[in-house]
């Protein structure tokens, strides 16, 4: 790394711990005032630095501009994988990782159980919203007359006895899962698998994403997938994070 490089690093890194004046960051850079001085003329007529006063630097609005685009640019498959993986192997389970597009729900990514009882499912099929766990989640957190506008548009196709069937209903189990911090599906959209799930969410908060665990009930009982909610929400949460997620922000945003 070239030695200047390093030095306006070093000053950035400095300065994301928060204001600093020409002495001290001289010091920290182990160099004369007016090397120092000169270094920061160049990051302040790049924006990456500005001064607060005569005496005083802080960050410029040109990292914060990168920042905002590298979150924009990251792709929540590519981020997501390792987590995925990680929650198949804790579990031995089925993970999918899915979004929302044309009112349906899309599985983006998957991984296969350890077990030889399966669910079949692929990357790229399709499936309502009202009755799997990911369709829940992604529009949970939508703001009130979003999310009611969208239930009433909605058909509700009966594919077991247990799928919702009602704008009504399906507003109150979006109201549990704002709640609860998780959706369920026990056996609404095929009989023999539950499944649950938990929003993934970018750096501005958004749910942009879902991942779930999907298990055979003849593998699991419902108390016992629920026994592996938090593991779910723990995934979710960590690929939030690498988003540029703040876990300090609150789960769910009402408008």
């Amino acid at each position: 790394m070239s030695q200047s490089l390093e030095r306006g690093l070093t000053v950035l890194t400095a300065l994301a711990a928060g204001q600093q004046t020409l002495d001290q960051l001289a010091k920290r850079l182990g160099v004369h005032k007016s090397t120092a001085m000169r270094l920061l003329r160049t990051l302040e007529a790049g924006r990456f630095v500005r001064r607060e006063d005569v005496h005083h630097y802080r960050l410029g609005s040109a990292l914060f501009d990168l920042a905002h685009q590298a979150l924009e640019d990251l792709d929540v498959r590519g981020v997501a994988r390792q987590y995925l993986v990680a929650l198949g192997e804790i579990s031995g389970h089925t993970v999918h990782l899915a979004t929302l597009e044309d009112n349906q729900v899309v599985y983006i990514d998957k991984v296969d159980s350890q077990h030889p009882v399966r669910m079949y499912s692929r990357i790229g099929r399709r499936a309502p919203v009202h009755c799997t766990a990911v369709g829940k989640v992604l529009v949970a957190y939508w703001p009130t007359q979003q999310r009611r506008r969208f239930a009433e548009q909605l058909n509700y196709p009966k594919l077991t006895t247990n799928t919702i069937d009602s704008a009504e209903r399906f507003l109150a189990e979006l109201d549990r899962v704002r709640a609860q911090g998780y959706a369920v599906d026990r056996g609404e959209h095929e009989n023999f698998i539950h499944c649950v799930g938990a929003p993934i969410r970018n750096h501005r908060g958004e749910v942009v994403a879902a991942l779930s665990l999907s298990v055979p009930k003849v593998l699991l009982d419902f108390d016992g997938l629920l026994g592996l909610a938090d593991d779910v929400r723990r995934a979710a949460d960590g690929v939030s994070a690498e988003l540029g997620w703040q876990p300090e922000n609150p789960r769910a945003k009402e408008v």
